[in-house]
């Protein structure tokens, strides 16, 4: 870029003025800044107006400047780059302190080399470029937001509007190219795209816009943004008028520069309603008591009725007050103003070059810190710079052209809160901030291009338009899905009036053309037909396809309109009743568990009625068939013998309760195998066919044999294509297969006719059938959309029963459904939580009955004795571990410490075998009232044998009949203990 324009430098310098030598310093009293607009411009004659009210302003007041004068000298570049160089050369002469301007980034951009040589702060408002990066340009700031904040401002609304697509017509010069390039990225990050870029000359033609209008015309997007000058701006719009792109449907938005054009009323403007109805953008600048007195000064006698103020007016106002406080700040720092030579310069200069009249700001980078550093309100609101020298706080006004020439405010955008209805200085105390797409609003009351008052949908089939070249696969069988008529492009089955039915809904007029796509001999590949879309082949493709993963990656699919999973289809065999059929309700391992916990459940009843119960006592054997007897009469409800603890009754609750559902399960079971008609296979599911080896079939064309080989690791010489329900029912008759695997509606269809055949197992894919389009495609979305009306409808459903609804064609109650195959036997895991709840309950019965008794057991023969009873659940002395061994009975008692623990486990035994006395559970008091003296336990005597013991205990009021009964039983227990 330095290259294009050394030979305007060389030229300048050939003709200017020589100027002394070395360093000079400023002792005038003036301070120059310069200006370089084009002032016939809408932005250059606000700008003028205001900057010279900004220097008046400044002169006016002593205590800003002291004794210097302000002095601004403007340049008109007269929209040339040349010209506008020219004049910054000519401030390099004449002690310039900084520059303001200029109103394009690409003069921006080469003035910036310039002003960076020689230290010269540069400052515009207009030329905005995103991409003018401080660490490239250090002396030059942009006074305004930049076009970064523009860009998402719009994408932000296109996000809000939900436009899928957007048409970018811009200048070809870098500040636009730049704000477009932002724009595609942001776009993509908020799911729509900038799907074409139209870029304009800098001097462009009327012929110029039409033919880029003609081709936008022609496209699907209609949102049109529109990033250029004011002239070429308004161009664009009287073309597209007159190109009918102004009617219902379209969507206009333009940048700042038509909000320029809104505001300067009084300019002649010469067809207003070309542009009615497009939204636009304007910096928006906070309402303050600073800001009303100078438009009202603005109105009453700067601008004389010539211009109506905008944004650019307040920025450059602002600008040059920021310029002012800078150099008074440079000033109150003891700095002087000051300029010199730059030795650079001096060193290449050579003949009638006179390098030496540019002169170098001595003072340049403190008066640019000088300037970052400001901090105060002007009339846009508070003027403060980011460390990367942004604004603060960007923010822009929505507006909306309306008939007239006039606007209105339908809400805000700020870097903040993005868009709102509420002023963006209202929200900065939000922290943090709410963006939330909930939380995003603008005004309802937009008039859009055409009068309409509805949202447009962004998109709009081109009545121009080619027609869609819609694939159509014909198929060979099934063709009640879809079909070729007669080997014409003529189309017909399930599918075809479902899109037929789903294109009635849609919004707009949607030219197509079906293309059969096969010969008919056999199924076409879907996958092959799917990538036609990608190649261009084909625009959309209509028909039985389904959605998988693989596919979605190429082509967008609609909403589905029919659910389709794969199954399993497998010949089945009747089965004979047999004499062992009652068995079946339940499995082997069903059945050994219900034995299992019979038994159980009998011990711990046992266990908790022994010490109690006359019932459960008496010898082993009859207590073994008492156990048996008890645990299966529980079954009929027929038990006899009386639970009377509590443990007892609590597992028998439980337990009856898990016969109860066992009973009525076992019953419903079995009444279904003897009155259902069974069929079975040895195939159960897709798990068997998959651990096994045998044959598998697929329809020919299906995505089943790529799911079967990839995803199930099927080799593929176990599988097998077939082209037709006859095919489907000759392999798997004859053996060739051992099932076939197909879509659900494909095999609802199959077995309508063929009865032998059933689904085992359950869909093992989850999918549905789609109408298949180029990726980005907005009528996918469009489609979705009717085909969620159809169901909602019910239009979807009648088609569906028109076309796939059959009735069975078989004899008798066959069928091919699943729903008629038997159901399976009855497995372990549907009862395992009851079991579970029964072994618990034993388990908690046993544990408190088994401290239960041992405390008894420790309480009554303490210090570890144990009670030793008459063998019939009497009461017997107690006999301590210490005492000798009983008379008549020599060598039972051991040695040591093991033979000690084992007699006291044994002893343990012994009293859980006896029976309770009722009176030993009684209280002290109530056996003296009843005139029972015997003590709870027995004394132990040394002194005499075991019968005068028993002889003696008579004397406590015991008859001796009863004597003598005790006697023999405890005799009896002895020798069978001791026997052991």
């Amino acid at each position: 870029m330095s290259c294009v324009w050394v030979v305007p430098i060389l030229l300048v310098l050939c003709i200017s003025t020589p100027l002394s030598q070395g360093s000079t310093s400023a002792t005038t009293g003036t301070i120059k800044v310069g200006a370089i607009f084009t002032f016939s411009t809408v932005n250059g004659k606000v700008s003028k107006i205001a900057m010279e009210a900004a220097e008046e302003d400044i002169n006016a007041d002593p205590a800003i400047l002291g004794g210097w004068k302000l002095s601004l000298v403007m340049h008109d570049s007269n929209f040339s780059g040349f010209i506008g160089f020219v004049g910054a050369l000519r401030f390099m002469e004449t002690d310039t302190v900084a520059i303001i301007g200029p109103q394009s980034s690409i003069m921006a951009r080469v003035l910036s080399q310039l002003t960076t040589e020689l230290q010269t702060p540069l400052l515009s408002f207009t030329a905005l470029d995103p991409t003018m990066s401080p660490l490239q340009y250090p002396y030059f700031i942009q006074t305004a937001p930049n076009d970064l904040y523009l860009v998402t401002a719009i994408s932000d609304i296109v996000s809000y509007y939900r436009w899928p697509e957007v048409v970018a017509i811009y200048t070809d010069e870098d500040q636009a190219r730049n704000g477009m390039n932002i724009l595609d990225n942001l776009l993509l990050d908020r799911h729509s795209k900038l799907s074409y870029k139209a870029a304009l000359p800098t001097e462009a033609t009327r012929s110029d816009v039409h033919e880029a209008l003609v081709k936008v015309s022609s496209m699907e997007a209609c949102v049109v943004v529109v990033h250029t000058y004011t002239k070429i701006g308004l161009l664009v719009f009287e073309v597209a008028q007159s190109l009918g792109m102004m009617r219902e449907g379209y969507v206009w938005i333009a940048t700042t520069w038509l909000s320029t054009v809104l505001d300067s009323g009084s300019l002649d403007v010469p067809n207003p309603a070309s542009f009615q109805g497009a939204l636009t953008l304007r910096q928006h600048t906070p309402d303050s008591q600073l800001k009303r007195e100078f438009v009202q000064r603005w109105k009453n006698q700067l601008s004389n009725g010539s211009v109506g103020l905008n944004p650019c007016g307040l920025y450059a106002y602002d600008t040059v007050w920021t310029i002012a406080r800078a150099v008074k700040q440079f000033l109150d720092q003891g700095n002087n103003i000051s300029f010199s030579d730059d030795t650079k310069l001096n060193e290449i200069s050579r003949g009638t070059l006179n390098l030496r009249a540019l002169s170098k700001f001595e003072g340049g980078w403190k008066l640019l810190n000088n300037i970052l550093q400001t901090d105060v309100n002007g009339l846009t609101g508070p003027i403060r710079f980011h460390p990367d020298r942004s604004v603060l706080n960007p923010s822009y006004d929505v507006l909306n052209a309306v008939k007239g020439g006039g606007h209105q405010l339908i809400g805000y955008w700020s870097n903040y809160s993005a868009l709102s209805v509420v002023p963006p200085e209202e929200l900065y105390g939000e922290n943090p901030p709410n963006r939330s797409a909930s939380n995003q609003h603008l005004n309802s009351n937009v008039v859009w291009p055409g009068g309409a008052e509805a949202v447009p949908r962004g998109w709009v089939f081109p009545h121009n338009g080619i027609p869609l070249k819609i694939g159509v696969p014909n198929r060979a069988s099934y063709r009640d899905i879809v079909r070729a008529v007669n080997s014409s492009s003529a189309v017909a089955g399930y599918c075809i009036d479902v899109f037929l039915a789903a294109r009635r809904l849609l919004p707009y007029r949607l030219p197509y053309e079906f293309i059969p796509f096969g010969d008919g001999h056999k199924n076409p590949s879907y996958s092959e037909l799917v990538n036609k879309i990608t190649t261009g082949v084909f625009d959309a493709v209509v028909g039985d396809i389904t959605i998988v993963t693989d596919r979605t990656k190429a082509v967008d699919f609609t909403q589905p309109f029919i659910e389709s999973g794969l199954v399993v289809v497998v010949p089945m065999r009747k089965m004979n009743s047999s004499a062992w059929a009652f068995l079946q309700p339940f499995t082997p391992s069903m059945w050994g568990m219900i034995g299992l916990f019979f038994v159980i459940v009998g011990a711990v009843i046992w266990l908790l009625e022994h010490r109690t119960n006359d019932e459960f006592r008496g010898p082993p054997r009859q207590q073994l068939v008492t156990v048996l007897w008890f645990s299966l009469s529980t079954m009929f409800m027929a038990h006899r013998e009386n639970v009377g603890s509590t443990m007892g009754r609590f597992v028998l609750i439980i337990w009856l309760f898990v016969i109860l559902i066992i009973n009525s399960s076992y019953t419903a079971s079995l009444t279904s195998i003897l009155t259902v008609q069974q069929l079975s296979s040895p195939i159960t599911g897709i798990e068997s066919l998959v651990s096994g080896n045998q044959a598998i079939g697929y329809q020919v064309g299906s995505f089943a044999e790529n799911y079967l080989m990839y995803e199930l690791n099927i080799q593929k010489n176990r599988l097998f294509p077939l082209g037709s329900p006859q095919e489907y029912a000759l392999a798997l008759s004859n053996g060739t297969v051992a099932a076939v695997v197909d879509e659900k509606p494909y095999v609802d269809l199959f077995l309508a006719d063929h009865c032998k055949f059933s689904i085992r197992g359950d869909e093992f894919t989850k999918s549905g059938w789609g109408f298949a389009f180029r990726r980005d495609s907005p009528v996918a979305v469009d489609m979705s959309t009717a085909i969620l009306g159809l169901s909602e409808n019910g239009e979807l459903e009648r088609i569906q029963s028109k076309w796939l609804s059959r009735k069975l064609h078989c004899k008798g109650d066959q069928g091919g459904s699943s729903d008629v195959v038997g159901s399976d036997q009855l497995q372990l895991e549907s009862f395992a939580g009851l079991f579970l709840l029964c072994g618990i309950a034993c388990f908690m019965a046993l544990a408190i009955y088994f401290c239960y008794t041992l405390y008894h057991f420790k309480k009554h023969c303490p210090g570890g004795s144990a009670c030793i009873g008459d063998g019939d659940g009497g009461a017997g002395p107690c006999s301590s571990s210490s005492t000798g061994p009983v008379p008549g009975r020599q060598g039972w008692k051991r040695k040591g410490k093991s033979g000690s623990g084992i007699r006291r486990v044994q002893r343990f035994m012994s009293y859980a075998d006896d029976k309770a006395d009722v009176w030993r559970l009684k209280p002290k008091r109530k056996r003296a009232a009843e005139g029972d003296d015997v003590d709870d336990t027995w004394k132990p005597q040394t002194t005499h044998s075991y019968d005068d013991e028993f002889r003696g205990s008579g004397s406590n009021g015991m008859d001796s009949e009863r004597q003598k009964e005790q006697q023999d039983r405890h005799v009896r227990f002895v020798d069978n203990k001791f026997s052991r």
